[in-house]
């Protein structure tokens, strides 16, 4: 029970805290659900909360001592610690004036030709007052810089562009997800920027939600609903996605065949960030039996990043020989089309600075030729990756369901692996693909008030 409560999410939205529907369950489950159990959710209830506040409790300044150093900002430290000092640059500072003469308030770009400031600026007076610090620089400027803005660059600059993958809040899950999926309505999404808020959030945190009551008769609504995130992006295969099974593209996702669990676009430099599917209709083969009703189709989704957090708990040498070890991926299908990316991949991408997993890449059909003589040579690699499939195959990993018209299916393709079992019949699918740096904007921008999101993501 203690656990459940904890994962009751919540949301500050624009209209202050509401209440996601329906709470993720994670249930005892084995393997899978062990480490899951181990994953501090006491944050979960706090889903996208902002801090109480960013305002930095005042530090003495001095002018600076050393040649190019403008100012020192001395922290009192926590009780029992030292004091904390932070030496600040002439040159550094008079670039990064937030000033109307220095920056355009209308669109945060810079005005100020950095190239334009004398080599030798310096400041001629230093005053520390009640909401931050003034300088009078040798150019005859004058500068003012909040103790939130100093803050951010100095006592709490690990925070600032802190991996948008960090783990301290995501949750892991298996196939006991199928006992309460996260859910949001159509119109919730549809009606305010809280219901996307909520959709986003999930997204984020979860890796994918369902988007219960999409109108199914027209196609158009549901691209409606996936442009409530961003606008759809177009690749080889179009846009906005419409089909049946008639392989019309040379993929085997426009077969009736079944689909072992893998990520799209591996053979992008930027895989797609979001994918959606719904499905619109499935109807039996033309002269199929009257009575055939289990057409099969059922959807499959795999955690990825609680498969890599599993390989490396059991395996870490394995672990390190797919992080490490770089392969080709291509798409060559169609006539005309040799899609590589800019160079070769891991299956997975470590978190910059971290220990944590930036992004799954798998797709076994789309591998290309593992090169010889790489880091990893090609029987560590084939090891590592026997592994990693023995993983991603194991009941506690995988969540199976039918999808039904009138549920979209959206998930991080960064992240979720997806596939499918073999079916009869013909199935009307339709969906897209969103851009990575585009869902996030809008999880930013739904989940967290404007200022936060300048002051702590993008240092201003």
């Amino acid at each position: 029970m203690k656990l459940l409560r904890a994962l009751q999410p919540a949301l500050i939205g624009r209209q202050g805290l509401a209440r996601l529907p329906r709470p993720l369950s994670i249930r005892a489950v084995p393997r899978a659900a062990a480490l899951c159990a181990r994953q501090d959710y006491s944050t979960f209830q706090d889903v996208e909360k902002p801090p109480d506040g960013t305002h930095i409790a005042r530090p003495r300044v001095q002018t600076g001592s050393q040649p190019g150093e403008a100012i020192t900002i001395t922290y009192g430290g926590k009780p029992g610690g030292s004091p904390r000092s932070f030496r600040m640059g002439s040159m550094w500072l008079r670039d990064n004036c937030r000033c109307t003469e220095c920056v355009n308030q209308d669109t945060m770009q810079r005005d100020l030709d950095t190239f334009a400031i004398p080599e030798d600026i310096h400041p001629t007076k230093v005053s520390s007052e009640e909401l931050g610090v003034s300088v009078l620089w040798s150019d005859g400027h004058k500068s003012h810089y909040d103790w939130d803005f100093l803050g951010a660059h100095t006592i709490y600059r690990d925070r600032l562009h802190k991996d948008e993958d960090d783990g301290s809040r995501r949750v892991l899950w298996g196939a006991e997800v199928a006992k309460n999926p996260p859910t949001v309505d159509y119109s919730s999404v549809m009606a305010s920027e809280d219901g996307v808020a909520a959709l986003t959030s999930y997204i984020k945190r979860v890796g994918f939600v369902f988007v219960q009551n999409t109108p199914y008769d027209d196609p158009e609504k549901t691209r409606e609903l996936l442009e409530r995130i961003a606008f759809i992006r177009i690749t080889h295969y179009g846009g906005f996605y419409d089909f049946i099974p008639d392989l019309a593209m040379a993929d085997t996702a426009y077969t009736n065949l079944a689909l072992p669990a893998h990520t799209d676009t591996t053979y992008f430099t930027e895989p797609a960030g979001l994918q959606a599917f719904h499905m619109l209709s499935h109807q039996p083969a033309p002269g199929a039996s009257a009575g055939e009703t289990d057409l099969g189709g059922q959807s499959l989704l795999v955690d990825g990043f609680m498969a890599a957090k599993v390989l490396r708990e059991e395996d870490p040498v394995s672990f390190r020989n797919l992080a490490h070890g770089s392969v080709p991926w291509h798409a060559s299908g169609n006539k005309g089309i040799t899609i590589a990316p800019d160079k070769l991949y891991p299956v997975i991408e470590r978190a910059q600075g971290s220990d944590g997993v930036h992004r799954i890449r798998w797709n076994n059909s789309d591998r290309g030729v593992h090169p010889l003589g790489m880091q990893c040579s090609s029987a560590k690699w084939y090891t590592a990756a026997r592994k990693w499939n023995e993983i991603l195959k194991r009941k506690e990993m995988e969540y199976w369901f039918q999808l039904k018209p009138g549920t979209v299916l959206i998930f991080d393709n960064w992240r979720v692996l997806h596939g499918r079992s073999a079916f009869t019949g013909i199935r009307r699918i339709c969906g897209g693909y969103i851009n990575r740096d585009d869902f996030i904007s809008r999880w930013r921008n739904t989940n967290y008030p404007r200022k936060q999101i300048l002051r702590e993501v993008m240092g201003l």
